[in-house]
């Protein structure tokens, strides 16, 4: 009998080197089928402005759009976590957070999921403090687009380097329970990884991360036009999207993917 995944779950894994499988899910439907096929945590990020919505970035999704997606999600989760992002403009105050994050908790979240660096300390230990537990998303920020000047590998020389591994200790201090890095160098994730006692999952950040995450529609190959290096296609050796899934969870744990071709140095 497969047991409902928890943060004590997660903490074990993390612990003895298993692996953490997570992909996107905006709808009951994905989310039945990935949480039934190998996926550990099933993330409704803002991305849905893009896949969903056809924006061209996740700056225009609302926090009223991202509770919707979350109910829909949560209602057929089965036993796979719902982690939930705080979009765009959501976060501009501590008390602004606060009421955001607890509205995600009631449409089903289990984890809200915060863009950011160091500065959200103060934020996630208040967080912490009213049962909202916590997912820092660090690297490239995709809601920060505008002033990154684009989709850019982050933490490339060694003062961004240093002072990403200290946020990392920093947060995880502040109560975060788990963090995401999203396009940074190898070394540097696996520097992060093993500076922190909570879990890491990594998208474009190598092999070394306790868990990876794939947006669902890039690696079903249903994404128009080109897909980020970090992508694989899973559908090219798959028959269903069941069958797809099976094979990302599959090649995840076993530390198939992500291979050389998907990392930056």
């Amino acid at each position: 009998m497969v047991k409902k995944i928890t943060l004590n779950s997660l903490a074990s894994m993390k612990h003895s080197g298993e692996k953490i499988t997570m992909i996107t899910a905006y709808d009951a439907t994905m989310a039945n089928i990935a949480s039934n096929n190998g996926i550990d945590i099933l993330l409704v990020g803002d991305s849905l402005g893009m896949v969903c919505q056809g924006e061209s970035s996740t700056v225009p999704v609302t926090i009223e759009e991202m509770c919707y997606h979350t109910r829909c999600v949560s209602k057929a989760s089965n036993d796979a976590m719902v982690l939930s992002d705080l979009p765009f403009g959501s976060c501009a105050t501590e008390e602004q957070t606060i009421l955001n994050a607890i509205k995600l908790m009631r449409a089903g979240a289990e984890i809200v999921k915060l863009e950011g660096d160091r500065w959200l300390a103060p934020v996630i230990t208040r967080l912490k403090q009213q049962g909202i537990p916590t997912c820092v998303h660090m690297g490239l920020t995709p809601q920060s687009v505008n002033v990154f000047g684009g989709y850019k590998v982050q933490g490339r020389d060694l003062e961004q380097a240093n002072s990403m591994i200290a946020s990392a200790i920093e947060l995880e201090a502040a109560g975060a329970a788990m963090l995401v890095l999203e396009c940074i160098p190898v070394t540097l994730a696996k520097d992060v990884t093993r500076s922190v006692s909570i879990p890491v999952v990594g998208i474009g950040a190598g092999p070394h991360t306790d868990g990876q995450v794939l947006v669902i529609y890039d690696m079903l190959n249903l994404t128009a036009g080109k897909l980020p290096r970090f992508v694989k296609n899973y559908m090219a050796n798959a028959h269903t999207p069941q069958e797809a899934i099976r094979l990302y969870a599959d090649e995840v744990r076993t530390c198939r993917f992500p291979a050389l071709e998907h990392c930056f140095e």
